[in-house]
């Protein structure tokens, strides 16, 4: 049998450890923690602009069948394919798999979460929403920090194919 302290300490323990994890920027939902959502900075009149983070699934198998964000006219989810002539380009998937059990990283050279038509440049250190729909889980809404990064261009708009032109 629990006492009345030791089920005040477990609560006090989870407690601080949820608000740790949303310090780190650790978002979960069910079986799945969204972590370190971020976009990289876009220059003025850059048209597009994507989005990064790492979900680790710690249940069973789910995907991201859908993203909404209010910074651009079109939102897509995105993966890059090597052509046969060895030219890296952007395409747009229909869902981005989580593995049971397994890490998923968006990042740049991979998966992402492209926006498409930016209604303003993305400004280091500002934030905005992300949401993301799963096709088990439903629905995960993530504050995702605007980065510069060093040593990167900070164009994003190069091989989308056309993406943003009259869509």
């Amino acid at each position: 049998m629990i006492t009345r302290r030791a089920w005040l300490l477990t609560l006090l323990a989870t407690s601080a450890l949820g608000a740790a994890a949303e310090a780190a920027g650790i978002v979960r939902k069910g079986g799945l923690e969204f972590v370190d959502p971020w976009a990289r900075a876009t220059a003025p009149g850059q048209g597009n602009g994507a989005a990064y983070l790492t979900i680790r699934n710690h249940g069973e198998a789910d995907r991201i069948v859908r993203a909404e964000a209010a910074v651009s006219r079109k939102v897509e989810l995105h993966t890059h394919e090597i052509d046969a002539r060895g030219v890296a380009r952007m395409i747009e998937v229909p869902a981005i798999e989580l593995p049971a059990h397994a890490t998923t990283e968006l990042k740049p050279g991979g998966l992402h979460v492209m926006f498409i038509g930016l209604h303003q440049p993305l400004e280091p250190g500002k934030r905005f929403p992300l949401k993301l729909v799963l096709e088990k889980a439903g629905e995960v809404t993530l504050e995702v920090e605007v980065r510069r990064v060093a040593g990167m261009p900070m164009s994003h708009g190069t091989g989308h194919g056309g993406h943003g032109t009259g869509n």
